[in-house]
């Protein structure tokens, strides 16, 4: 018997039909996802500690400055001193989703103490410069940089020592 026209010709595109269909299921994309990630609450965690090292001060007094870079400067009589006393801006490591805005929301000037002594500390700018968005995943921490002024009395209301306190950051997040 000979094979009809018609029917190799439907066999063929049958055949075609089939071939481009299967294709199509192994081409496609990979990894689909319904909906994104749930939002996480971001954590923050100190990983280091503001110091503004070693300095000597007269009879004006003045400031001494962190920047979040990390440099230190002063301003009056205050005479930066390298004595092998570190200074740095505080640190923070940051974790959370990429695509979180997050700003700093600085707590009111803070008296650091020493034996009955004060010196005023104003926290400062940051790095990132805040507001900034985290590009890292949650499981990358952000590492933020916060520097500050200490204002430094005359040598009669703020004589050497180790004064110290604490002061708060509050993260705000959108």
């Amino acid at each position: 018997m000979i094979p009809h026209k018609k029917t190799k010709e439907c066999f063929n595109n049958r055949i075609l039909y089939t071939g481009i269909i299967i294709i199509l299921l192994f081409a496609g994309p990979v990894g689909l996802k319904a909906q994104e990630d749930p939002p996480r609450p971001p954590s923050i965690s100190v990983t280091g500690n503001l110091s503004f090292g070693a300095f000597y001060h007269g009879a004006a007094g003045g400031t001494v400055i962190i920047s979040p870079a990390g440099g230190r400067t002063s301003t009056g009589d205050v005479v930066l001193l390298s004595m092998g006393y570190s200074y740095s801006p505080a640190r923070f490591n940051i974790n959370s989703n990429a695509g979180t805005i997050i700003n700093i929301l600085n707590g009111p000037d803070v008296q650091l103490s020493w034996s009955g002594f004060t010196m005023n500390l104003h926290i400062g700018t940051s790095f990132p410069a805040a507001p900034f968005v985290n590009t890292n995943p949650y499981s990358v921490p952000t590492e933020l940089t916060v520097g500050a002024t200490l204002t430094v009395g005359n040598s009669a209301s703020n004589p050497p020592g180790t004064y110290t306190g604490s002061f708060n950051i509050t993260l705000v997040v959108e």
